[in-house]
């Protein structure tokens, strides 16, 4: 269990410096021509850059847009083949990637990925409403809609508040009515978005 007695909140903490978002993240990929298949032509990120991996030429580094201008960059090799097997995660590695849909483009989500025959499963995780697949080489990948539209620069303080909100009334995780109020006692929009009913759910 986590260490409960560490305070959870959107205040900046007493650290020698912050920082100011996310860059990029790069990922271990197979193929370039499956690699794009997927991250270009499945969940409709620009390839923006194509240039050799710096630290090892005879890969390809591949920069795509994930739709905010954050870049997912990906190391390729035609010598590697795709592997949709499920990945087998160490201390260190990545359990998944996560990326935002549009709450009204969610069952068209749905509809897409069976058309490419990518399995998902689907989940209501309190906060937010999650769509779980693979990529091409068996990563998990999480396409995440809000339930409630949060503008970006107030997502930690509406977190943060619903975790107050959630510790007081005594229950395991943030659930729609903690996000409600933590969006009333904000002054924000609390109408969820339309979604499909799901179960909280218990793996990916």
């Amino acid at each position: 269990m986590a260490d409960d007695s560490i305070p959870v909140s959107a205040e900046a903490p007493d650290s020698p410096f912050r920082t100011t978002g996310t860059d990029h993240i790069t990922i271990w990929g197979s193929n370039a021509a499956d690699t794009i298949a997927f991250y270009r032509d499945l969940l409709g990120m620009p390839l923006v850059l194509r240039q050799p991996n710096l630290d090892d030429p005879s890969q390809t580094h591949l920069f795509f847009d994930t739709g905010d201008g954050r870049i997912l960059t990906v190391f390729v090799s035609d010598d590697r083949s795709s592997n949709r097997g499920r990945l087998r995660t160490p201390t260190g590695g990545v359990h998944h990637l996560s990326f935002s849909i549009a709450a009204e483009d969610f069952e068209d989500v749905m509809t897409a990925l069976e058309n490419a025959g990518h399995q998902y499963n689907v989940f209501d995780r309190g906060i937010f409403f999650s769509l779980y697949t693979q990529d091409n080489n068996g990563l998990i990948v999480e396409l995440s809609a809000d339930k409630y539209d949060i503008p970006d620069g107030r997502r930690g303080e509406v977190l943060a508040t619903a975790q107050r909100i959630r510790e007081a009334d005594g229950a395991d995780f943030a659930e729609d009515e903690h996000m409600q109020q933590a969006l009333e006692e904000l002054g924000l929009d609390a109408t969820p978005n339309d979604l499909p009913d799901a179960s909280t759910g218990v793996g990916y």
